[in-house]
C-alpha cells in the first residue's frame, strides 16, 4: 500500500478511561484509494458497536470487523498491521487478544471523484483538513452507544450541487450522498469558523455549505464508554489497497452500479433559512408527470400560460420537511347566495390535510369568520363519513393591528418560535393590487374575505415559514408569484391578479386537482429511499417502509369514493359550482363524473404505479 508520513500519537483522558489516537497509514491528502476510520474496542463491547454502526449507516459504513485479537484486515490491506505504521515493527500496547477492530468508510475516499467531476474541494485547495462539526442531531442508540451525529462540511458552488450529490451517492461506503445542504444552524451548528475537529475552510462567493455524515461520529460514541479504546486521529486515516472507484471490490454490486433513476437530484426548497432537499430522478419524474396532468385545462381558462415547472415538486419537498402546516381555502365567488362559497378548494384542502396527518404532521385549517361554524360542521361530517379519520383544528384570523399576523404565526409573537413552518392556500381569494378581492367576473367580494393574505406577507419576514399557493385563475392567494403573467395573459388579469406571492405557486386546471397532486407527491416522496435517507440524515436502518405504514399512506390518498362523498356533503350544505353556480355534483362547471373522477383515477395510477421503485 502507499506509505505516507506517520501521525504522532495522541492520548485523551475521558473521565473513565483513555482513548488513544493511533498512528495510521496516511495523512489527509492521499487520493486514489479508499480510506477508513478506525475504532478498536474491547471484545465485550464489539457487538453493541456493530449494532450501532448498522443503525447509523451514513456516518458509520462498516468496511470490515476483525476477529477478536486480529490485527490485520486482508480484505482492505494485505500487509497492514493496525498496531503500527507501514514498515515499522508492531508495538503491542498491552494485550491485544480481546480487542476488536472496526474499519469504517471515510469521505476522503470521494474527494478525488469530486475533482474529476469538476467540483472544487475547498479544503484541499486551501491545504487544510476538512471541517468536522458535532451536530444537535442524535444518532440512533444501540446497546451501550449513543452520541450526536458528526458531519464534514465542504463548500460547493450552487451550480455544481447536483454533480456533488451524484458523485458521492455512488460511493455509499464513503458516507454516500450529503445528509444536509444549506443553513448550518438547522443542524445545530452555530459557528462554521470553529469546527469541533479539523480546520475551518473558507467559502468562496456562490458556495453553499454541504454536509456529509462523518466517521468521527465513532469517536464521539466511544469517548465515555470503555476503559480503553483506540481510534485514528481525526483527519488522519487508515489507507487501504482498494481504489476509490465506486466499482471497488468492497462495494456491493447492487450499490456500485445503481439504476440511473435512483440517482438523487438537488432542489432548493427554502431561502430563509437556506435549505435544499434531495429526491431521486425517478420520483422527480413521477411528480413532474402529476404536474403535467393537473395542468390540463378542460374548462379552457388558459391556465397553462401560468405554468412554472417544478413548483409542485418544490412545494411537496418543502411540505415533506415541515412539521406543522396551516391550510386555508374559501372563495366566496357566489356573493348573491348564502353560503357564497364554491366547491373548488375544500376537497383539495382536505386531501392534503389527510395525507399530511398520516405522515405525522400537525395540520390546522384557517377559515373566514363568517364560515367558521359551517366548516366545523362539514369537517365533523367528513369524519363521520370516513373521509377524515379525525377532526382538524379550525381557526380564524382577523385584522387585529400591525402585529396581528406575527402573533398568529408565532408563539408570543416571537419570530424565533413559529407555530407553523408552512402555509398552504388552495383556491383562496387573493388580494389584488388595489386592496380588493375579485372573482373571475371582476366582481369585488372583499366584504366576504378575512385578511388571511396578511399571514403570507408576514411569513416572508419570519425565518422558517414557507408558503404555497394553489390556483386555477391567477386571482388566488399565492398567485402573486406569477402576477405578471396573470396581468398580461388572463382575462381581466390587470384588475383581478393577486398581488400576494407564495414561495411556490402550483397552477392547475382545477385547484382541487392541485391539492390531490400535493397529496400524491407527498406519498411518492415518502416512498423514495433517497429522500427518506436525506430526511433522516442517513440515520436509522435502511429506509424500508413497513407494510402497515404503507397501507396507511395508501388509504389516505385521495380516491374517487372519498372525493365523491365529500363533494356530496358540500352540495348538501348549499355550496355551489364555481363557474355555473349550480347546486350539483360539479366543480367549476365540470361534472364529477367523468371529468374529476377520471383525473383522480389517473393521478392514483401514476402515483401507485411509481411507488417503491425510485
Amino acid at each position: 500500500m502507499p506509505e505516507k508520513d506517520d501521525v504522532i500519537p495522541q492520548s485523551c483522558p475521558d473521565g473513565q478511561g483513555f482513548l488513544v489516537f493511533l498512528c495510521c497509514n496516511v495523512c489527509v491528502c492521499v487520493s486514489g484509494y479508499q480510506q477508513a476510520n478506525v475504532v478498536v474496542l474491547p471484545n465485550q463491547l464489539a457487538d453493541d458497536f456493530h449494532a450501532f454502526c448498522r443503525s447509523n449507516p451514513a456516518p458509520l459504513p462498516l468496511l470490515y470487523r476483525s476477529q477478536s485479537g486480529e490485527t490485520s484486515c486482508p480484505p482492505l490491506a494485505q500487509h497492514a498491521d493496525i498496531r503500527s505504521p507501514p514498515g515499522q515493527q508492531a508495538e503491542r500496547p498491552g494485550s491485544w487478544s480481546d480487542m476488536v477492530c472496526f474499519y469504517l468508510g471515510c469521505s476522503f475516499g470521494f474527494e478525488g471523484r469530486l475533482k474529476e467531476a469538476g467540483v472544487p474541494v475547498r479544503n484541499v485547495e486551501q491545504g487544510r483538513n476538512v471541517s468536522m462539526y458535532r451536530t444537535a442531531v442524535p444518532c440512533v442508540p444501540a446497546g451501550a452507544f449513543s452520541c450526536p451525529l458528526v458531519v464534514t462540511m465542504r463548500p460547493v458552488p450552487a451550480a455544481l450541487l447536483d454533480a456533488a450529490v451524484k458523485v458521492t451517492h455512488l460511493n455509499p461506503l464513503a458516507h454516500g450522498a450529503p445528509v444536509h445542504i444549506g443553513d448550518p444552524a438547522l443542524l445545530g451548528i452555530q459557528d462554521l469558523s470553529r469546527p469541533d475537529y479539523g480546520d475551518a475552510v473558507e467559502l468562496q462567493p456562490g458556495d453553499v455549505t454541504v454536509f456529509w455524515a462523518c466517521g468521527v461520529t465513532a469517536i464521539e460514541a466511544i469517548l465515555s464508554k470503555p476503559p480503553l479504546a483506540f481510534s485514528h486521529s481525526p483527519g488522519c486515516m487508515f489507507l487501504t489497497d482498494i481504489p476509490d472507484s465506486p466499482t471497488s471490490t468492497i462495494t456491493p454490486p447492487t450499490e456500485a452500479k445503481p439504476h440511473p433513476e435512483l440517482t438523487p437530484l438537488c432542489f432548493q426548497v427554502s431561502q430563509n433559512p437556506l435549505l435544499y432537499s434531495l429526491v431521486s430522478q425517478g420520483t422527480a419524474a413521477k411528480i413532474r408527470q402529476l404536474e403535467v396532468m393537473i395542468g390540463e385545462d378542460p374548462g379552457e381558462r388558459g391556465i397553462r400560460a401560468l405554468f412554472v415547472q417544478d413548483e409542485l415538486l418544490r412545494s411537496c419537498l418543502a411540505l415533506s420537511h415541515s412539521s406543522s402546516v396551516a391550510i386555508t381555502t374559501g372563495f366566496p365567488t357566489h356573493y348573491m347566495h348564502s353560503p357564497p362559497d364554491e366547491t373548488d378548494g375544500p376537497p383539495g384542502a382536505i386531501a392534503m390535510a389527510t395525507m399530511l396527518l398520516s405522515l405525522g404532521k400537525q395540520v390546522t385549517m384557517v377559515t373566514d369568520r363568517r364560515a367558521l361554524e359551517m366548516n366545523r360542521t362539514i369537517i365533523d361530517e367528513a369524519v363521520r363519513t370516513g373521509v377524515l379519520k379525525d377532526a382538524i383544528p379550525l381557526v380564524t384570523f382577523e385584522d387585529g393591528g400591525p402585529d396581528a399576523a406575527r402573533h398568529f404565526l408565532c408563539h408570543h409573537g416571537d419570530p424565533n418560535k413559529p407555530r407553523f413552518d408552512h402555509l398552504v392556500a388552495i383556491e383562496r381569494s387573493g388580494r389584488a393590487a388595489d386592496g380588493n378581492y375579485y372573482n373571475m367576473r371582476a366582481v369585488n367580494i372583499k366584504h366576504l374575505v378575512d385578511p388571511v393574505d396578511d399571514l403570507f406577507i408576514a411569513a416572508k419576514h419570519i425565518p422558517g415559514i414557507g408558503t404555497t399557493g394553489i390556483g386555477d385563475g391567477g386571482n388566488e392567494l399565492g398567485m402573486g408569484k406569477v402576477k405578471e403573467k396573470v396581468q398580461s395573459l388572463m382575462p381581466k388579469g390587470g384588475l383581478i391578479a393577486c398581488e400576494v406571492p407564495a414561495d411556490h405557486a402550483v397552477t392547475a386546471g382545477v385547484s382541487n386537482w392541485g391539492g390531490y397532486a400535493v397529496a400524491c407527491g407527498l406519498y411518492l416522496l415518502h416512498t423514495c429511499p433517497a429522500h427518506l435517507r436525506y430526511l433522516r440524515k442517513g440515520l436509522g436502518l435502511e429506509p424500508v417502509t413497513s407494510t402497515e405504514q404503507l397501507q396507511d399512506w395508501t388509504t389516505n390518498l385521495p380516491s374517487v369514493e372519498k372525493e365523491e362523498s365529500f363533494l356530496s356533503t358540500l352540495v348538501r350544505f348549499g355550496i355551489r359550482s364555481g363557474k355555473t353556480g349550480h347546486l350539483a355534483m360539479e366543480v367549476d362547471g365540470l361534472t364529477f363524473h367523468p371529468t374529476h373522477s377520471d383525473m383522480i383515477t389517473r393521478l392514483l395510477e401514476a402515483t401507485r404505479g411509481g411507488r417503491g421503485t425510485f
